[in-house]
């Protein structure tokens, strides 16, 4: 029993010991537009320990579904899709969630973001497991970026009614 106790406890140290090298900077979420059941938070996860590590999973009570994302260029035409397996995040590097790239998507947004609010949302790690960020949501952020094309808004929108509002 002392043997599955030390097993636990040590798990339990590594665990601690790999959330701590992960930090997140510069974090900000948008709405796509004030209609839209649907936003999306970036930011630069860092990894400071010596092993990379694999951001797998968010989670947050604002959405009925929060994702995983990137855009792809299919056709000529920019297109978000939901990465299955998530994002590596290098030893000693780091990985950049950006407008136009990799993202946390959240869809089916239960109340609309105002300027201001915080977003909990729960960031899942292969090695570090949960890492819990407060995320402000920052709207004038909008204007700094190309407003996303009605098609993508459509696309959203039919991906929301395919897949449903209920989390994974």
């Amino acid at each position: 029993m002392k043997t599955i106790l030390s097993l636990a406890a040590a798990a339990t140290l590594f665990a601690s010991a790999a959330a701590a090298d992960i930090e997140v900077h510069h974090a900000y979420a948008i709405q796509s537009s004030p209609v839209a059941p649907a936003g999306a938070a970036f930011m630069v996860i860092m990894n400071t320990g010596d092993a990379d590590d694999q951001l797998i999973a968010a989670t947050s009570e604002v959405s009925a579904r929060t994702e995983l994302h990137t855009h792809i260029m299919e056709d000529g035409v920019a297109k978000m899709r939901q990465v299955e397996g998530g994002f590596t995040i290098p030893a000693q590097g780091h990985h950049e969630l950006a407008r136009g790239s990799d993202h946390v998507m959240f869809l089916g947004i239960k109340e609309p973001f105002e300027d201001g609010d915080i977003l909990h949302v729960t960031l899942t790690f292969r090695d570090a497991g949960n890492v819990e960020v407060d995320i402000p949501v920052d709207l004038g952020q909008l204007s700094n970026m190309n407003s996303m094309s009605h098609d993508e808004m459509m696309e959203s929108e039919e991906h929301e009614m395919e897949h449903g509002s209920d989390s994974h």
